[in-house]
């Protein structure tokens, strides 16, 4: 089989084909023949040598999600067989043509996508619903505030919660990018196209003074204190991405007297008892949603995965709107 591997640290064109031994699965694993893969930060933050891959997962090809389907099954696997269409999250190591993952780690992937629409949908929609709905505990007519409204995660989360009955606000750097917003259920955009980025008032604003109930911030940095003047009382931050920065200075006053909670929260890292606990979870609670249509992924672009470099620098460029994704030929 083929693999996309990182040569040496740098940019996406330290990125070469090399061929290798198919991997065999374990009592309870999955082999799967992957027809597609998505982008994201983390891939490039691995070339350039700043994110090593969790261990037990190839450290050298990148990947953290997948669409195809099972090619082989370990003897304890119960949940799929040969044949079947899969979609999932791995640790690494989606840039390859073939993959092994637990069967408690793969879900069905909806009969009504594609693999290159599927490759789109794990990371981007797992972490908005982690996020929003199992650590957010986002309910029903409650106010949303998402930085990066525009991105994989953004989209996802804005169409999360326009299926849950919640009103969303996302922010942006790019006019032209929130104005594709509205399509996924965001009632206000903010454009943030200022330094340090300015949007409280906004916020306040358009929830008629109180503040938002519940933040998704996937970008750090100085957009914290902003994010934190825009919450309304008892109101929760859920912190996933660092994009601009990993440093922030805040008035503890704010998060004392409205009493605010942040709370931090990562994927790639975590046990696989907590993965796969997420995948069923999401199995039972957005599968439908798919197979219904309430919910779809949102695709940019889709590369073949000869021009994986190219795709990396677009996303380097920030010129996305939702997901990149790679296909096998």
């Amino acid at each position: 089989m083929q693999v996309l591997r990182i040569t040496r640290p740098g940019g996406p064109e330290v990125l070469d084909f090399e061929e290798r031994p198919a991997p065999t699965p374990g009592p309870s694993e999955l082999l799967v023949r992957v027809r597609a893969t998505a982008l994201n930060r983390a891939d490039l933050l691995q070339i350039r040598g700043a994110y090593p891959a969790p261990p037990g997962v190839p450290a050298d090809v990148p990947g953290l999600e997948y669409a195809g389907e099972v090619i082989a099954t370990g003897s304890l696997v119960r949940r799929f067989k040969v044949g079947d269409r899969v979609m999932g999250l791995v640790g690494g190591g989606a840039f390859s043509e073939q993959l092994i993952t637990h069967e408690r780690e793969a879900l069905p992937a909806p009969e009504n996508l594609d693999p290159t629409q599927a490759a789109a949908l794990p990371e981007a929609y797992l972490t908005a619903f982690d996020a929003l709905v199992l650590q957010g505990g986002l309910r029903m007519g409650e106010s949303v505030l998402i930085h990066a409204v525009a991105s994989g995660v953004g989209s996802a989360g804005a169409q999360l919660c326009r299926a849950m009955g919640a009103r969303v606000i996302g922010t942006g750097r790019n006019a032209e990018k929130l104005s594709r917003a509205p399509a996924w259920g965001v009632e206000k955009t903010v454009l943030c196209d200022s330094s340090p980025p300015r949007f409280a008032d906004a916020v306040r604003e358009a929830t008629g003074g109180r503040g938002v109930d519940l933040a998704l911030d996937l970008v750090g940095g100085d957009y914290l204190p902003e994010t934190l003047l825009a919450m309304a009382p008892q109101g929760r931050v859920l912190l996933v991405g660092l994009v601009a920065g990993r440093q922030a200075t805040s008035d503890l006053n704010v998060i004392l007297t409205r009493r605010l909670r942040i709370t931090g929260t990562v994927l790639r890292s975590r046990p696989p008892e907590e993965k796969m606990a997420l995948t069923q979870a999401a199995e039972k609670s957005l599968l439908p949603l798919f197979q219904a249509g309430t919910l779809t992924p949102v695709v940019d672009a889709v590369y073949p995965m000869r021009e994986a470099r190219e795709a990396l620098e677009r996303m380097a460029r920030n010129e996305t709107v939702g997901k990149l994704v790679l296909r096998w030929e």
